[in-house]
């Protein structure tokens, strides 16, 4: 892979981790929610999540995928689900630092779990592979999508949670936070639209 390749490559790899989507939006919700430090295991859980995604696209699940639509058409309405069911639970978060038990943030675990079942991280690993990966050194190619993600994801995600901790201050009131998380539950769900369709 050239220099300018691996450039466009991490283009890529930004934009496509930056702009909204369901891991964005949930991690906005969480830094608002839970703080920047507390959602910390979210944001590594989505790199680490991803990066085997990648890997599991790059090595075969995406051929799979083209073999056997159906099996991608399950992910999206079973992500879909899941996606709801996330939002519905910020929906009903009203309270910063929730103790009672009932909220929390999502753990490392939850998060890479997660990806597995993200039709935007599918579809941007399937494109990522695809687009990027070489036949003449095709290992070499998947391992270089995969670090090219893991260098740009993190800083990426994470500008969303400090962008929810920032916003603590002014959405301590109560009605301002029960309002933004369900503008953010309904964001939440509103991201599935074009990957569903």
């Amino acid at each position: 892979m050239t220099l300018e390749i691996f450039l466009t490559l991490l283009v890529f790899a930004f934009v496509t981790s930056i702009t909204p989507g369901p891991n964005n939006f949930m991690l906005l919700a969480s830094g608002v929610n839970f703080g920047f430090k507390r959602t910390i295991p979210h944001m590594f859980g989505i790199g680490s999540g991803f990066f085997s995604l990648l890997l599991g696209v790059g090595l075969g699940l995406g051929a799979l995928i083209q073999t056997f639509p159906l099996f991608y058409t399950i992910l999206k309405f079973a992500g879909g689900a899941y996606l709801i069911y996330l939002a519905y639970k910020i929906a009903m978060s009203r309270s910063l630092n929730a103790v009672d038990g009932k909220a929390r943030p999502m753990t490392f675990m939850e998060a890479a779990a997660f990806q597995w079942i993200n039709p935007k991280a599918w579809v941007m690993a399937i494109t990522a592979m695809a687009t990027y990966t070489s036949p003449d050194a095709y290992f070499a190619t998947v391992l270089i999508v995969g670090i090219a993600f893991a260098l740009v994801n993190i800083p990426s995600v994470s500008s969303w949670a400090a962008f929810g901790q920032m916003m603590r201050g002014w959405l301590a009131d109560p009605v301002r936070l029960k309002w933004f998380n369900i503008t953010m539950a309904i964001l939440l769900v509103a991201s599935l639209w074009p990957m569903l369709k």
